[in-house]
């Protein structure tokens, strides 16, 4: 598949040009959703929907009301616009290359090592803010907006919202506080474009009539047509004109404007719900090249009808090369799948969801168990303490988001949970560093640090379907406690094989290779199959590295340690996670109580910055855990490869007949 960029040149000819403005507009537009289209597909992953339908009111913003290509990218009088949502990003890169803010390389770079984060970071030419869990964006617009008044600086700022983000409570905090601090110098504009990851955001947590809920607030609010250009410069245009409150703008859009089919929601015939396809990935070779071909007529049409220089639109069609898909096992589908079975027995079993249900595989116990399924939209809080409300009233919630925004966002929660002494059983998807592309958001490097300290919570990372399997049934039929599973959210890299005599016992790991010249402990698919690559470098070295498998991240079965690592002096814990606060430290503690690490080696790989965004591969390679740089390490040997070369010539000269 080829991957050709309207070039920058393109651009420019659009903008020089004297025709009229509002084609011209258009024009710009639909070429930046054509390079966010290519842009995305390249990457393998992103989020088309919120790309598309913010494009309109990025383009208004940037050519016509930015002062930043006056006044510079770092004055302290520019204006600042940036995303809370963060999902339309690659679409903001799109227009900063066509603005010549970013490169060629770095847009063809989206999600790799080095190129373009998938979310707003602030090492990003242009990018003003980083995003995280959402609902932050209005406080931190706030923040810019008041020191600016502080400073004497000119510039407006501009902070732009998805509407699921109003289910947020942080939301209605800034709201409040920005109108009663008279923090008058900012605009937020509502993305509506009535989505939230895939289903209407009336159905998940509805927060019409959202005019007169942020009116009331103390904000003056107007809606309009987001796609329409006119309105938008005269929306703007008044706005200037309203200097004693803060602004909001609700723009109606269109999810996946600009591509027909991406467009269109889908109606499902076993729900009767209405779900959205196009919200993130990227799309299949057919749908890729069928929507550049929409964009490439809209874009010959508009180029037309304003009268100008043909735009060149670069070749995208498919080389005929054919991808073989391999099968890899999903730990979530298990989880999903375990969790109906229970619950056809124990109608105590309720599952909770943060707007994720697809992602999480909690579709089957959604349309099985209807009535115990609850959608709590984008309100991990809300969600966490109605967990414990149900916990209290003698029912077993699960609950399920992404790690990194269940773990920290309602931590106080959980910790409040805990302490009331029920059973809540946390499921944070999307646990550790890959994937990596979504960047430091997303990836879950911090959570169990933030549950290892809770006396009475069980952290467990299956390594594979059937382990996950066991868990759920664990924190069903014999935790006391509350529990947390951790759980990858992405094909696991290999179908990790545990042996025809495994048990899962409390505290107890699985021996999966031998080895008699160290030891290393490891949990979950990911990293586990790094491991198993490690362990094969180095057995072709002659070196003996037994890798255990171990799903328990805090609780051990000291009098196991002891005897399992009593004959090895170098013992070697393989964190997805940070180096501080996870397994490592707690197998490190139970060694030290037990009086049996005097005299041996003990080393945590894990990370210890924050991670990298891009691909798999890339980002082990890049923080050292992938199989061949840990074998490197445990080694003590560079250029590892070499080494086992020689080794194997030696071994064959040793072998052969004299």
């Amino acid at each position: 598949m080829l991957y050709g960029l309207i070039k920058k040149t393109e651009f420019d000819k659009i903008k020089s040009f004297n025709g009229d403005w509002e084609t011209r507009m258009k024009l710009f537009a639909e070429m930046c959703r054509y390079n966010t289209l290519v842009a995305v597909k390249k990457a393998g992953s992103g989020h088309l929907g919120s790309s598309l339908s913010a494009l309109d009111i990025t383009t208004y913003l940037y050519l016509n009301e930015m002062n930043i290509f006056v006044t510079g990218l770092n004055s302290a009088d520019r204006d600042i616009y940036f995303s809370s949502k963060g999902h339309d990003v690659p679409g903001l890169y799109s227009l900063f290359y066509a603005l010549g803010i970013l490169p060629e390389e770095r847009l063809l770079g989206l999600r790799r090592l080095h190129g373009l984060d998938g979310h707003p970071e602030v090492r990003i030419p242009g990018i003003e803010a980083s995003t995280g869990s959402l609902g932050m964006g209005i406080s931190k617009a706030k923040g810019m907006a008041w020191a600016k008044a502080y400073k004497k600086n000119k510039g407006h700022v501009y902070v732009l919202t998805g509407d699921g983000e109003f289910q947020e409570g942080q939301i209605w905090e800034s709201l409040q506080a920005t109108a009663h601090q008279k923090i008058n110098n900012i605009t937020a504009i509502m993305d509506h474009n009535k989505y939230q990851t895939d289903m209407l955001v009336k159905d998940v947590n509805n927060i019409e009539d959202v005019v007169q809920k942020v009116s009331s607030f103390g904000w003056h609010v107007v809606r309009i047509d987001g796609h329409n250009y006119q309105i938008l410069k005269k929306t703007f245009t008044d706005l200037k004109k309203i200097n004693d409150k803060p602004k909001m703008i609700i723009a109606d859009t269109i999810k996946g404007k600009g591509v027909s089919f991406m467009e269109k929601p889908v109606t499902e015939t076993v729900s009767g719900k209405t779900y959205y396809k196009w919200h993130s990935g990227a799309p299949d070779d057919d749908s890729y090249l069928k929507g550049l071909s929409e964009l490439s007529e809209n874009i010959k049409i508009l180029s037309e009808k304003l009268g100008a220089v043909q735009i060149e639109i670069p070749d995208n069609e498919a080389e005929g090369k054919t991808v073989t898909k391999i099968q890899k096992e999903f730990v979530t589908d298990a989880y999903g799948d375990a969790l109906v079975e229970l619950a056809k027995t124990n109608d105590k079993i309720i599952v909770l969801d943060g707007d994720l249900s697809a992602d999480c595989k909690l579709r089957k116990f959604e349309y099985t168990f209807p009535d115990r399924f609850i959608e709590n939209g984008i309100a991990e809080q809300d969600m966490v303490s109605m967990a414990g409300g149900l916990a209290r009233m003698g029912l077993i919630p699960f609950v399920n988001t992404f790690s990194s925004f269940l773990a920290a966002r309602a931590n106080e929660q959980i910790y409040n949970n805990a302490g009331e002494k029920t059973k809540v059983i946390y499921t944070c998807h999307f646990a550790g560093l890959i994937p990596a592309g979504p960047g430091k958001s997303h990836q879950s490097v911090r959570d169990i640090s933030l549950f290892i300290a809770l006396p009475n919570v069980i952290i467990m990372q299956p390594c594979n379907g059937l382990e996950t399997k066991k868990v759920v049934e664990f924190c069903v039929n014999q935790a006391e406690e509350s529990c947390v599973i951790r759980l990858v959210i992405g094909p696991s890299p290999e179908t990790i094989i545990l042996p025809d005599d495994y048990k899962f016992q409390i505290g107890i790991g699985t021996e999966l290779t031998e080895g008699e010249d160290a030891i290393l402990f490891g949990y979950g698919p990911v990293m586990l199959h790094e491991a198993l690559i490690a362990s094969e470098y180095l057995k072709k070295a002659g070196f003996g590295l037994k890798v255990v498998n171990m799903p328990w991240l805090n609780r051990i079965d000291k009098n196991w340690l002891k005897n399992l690592t009593r004959n090895y002096n170098s013992i070697y814990v393989l964190e997805d996670h940070s180096v501080f606060g996870g397994l490592g430290d707690r197998i490190l503690e139970s060694l030290v109580s037990s009086n049996s690490i005097e005299g041996k080696k003990f080393r945590k790989f894990g990370l210890s910055e924050y991670p990298e965004c891009g691909t798999p591969l890339e980002v082990l390679k890049y923080h050292k855990l992938d199989g061949k740089s840990l074998a490197e390490q445990i080694s003590g040997t560079e250029n590892f490869d070499r080494k086992i070369q020689e080794s194997l010539i030696q071994k064959y000269t040793a072998d052969a007949p004299q």
